[in-house]
């Protein structure tokens, strides 16, 4: 009874494991994205408080237009 037992606990380790692998990875992968996001955002926050026509001249200078 003893050996079922630990057999099905390192079963159950074993998958935990590996699915705390797979969201741990998911959440790394989603901060990536949500510091991308964050980026855009600051630059919209910018556009937006110093008008169009300054963020419309800064997007010439950057793309060398």
């Amino acid at each position: 009874m003893d050996a079922d037992l630990d057999k099905r606990l390192s079963v159950h380790e074993a998958i935990c494991a590996e699915r705390y692998g797979r969201i741990d990875n998911k959440l790394e992968e989603g901060d990536k994205r949500m510091t991308k996001i964050e980026y855009l955002l600051y630059g919209l926050i910018i556009a937006v408080l110093f008008g169009p026509g300054v963020a419309a001249e800064f997007a010439k200078k950057l793309l060398g237009l």
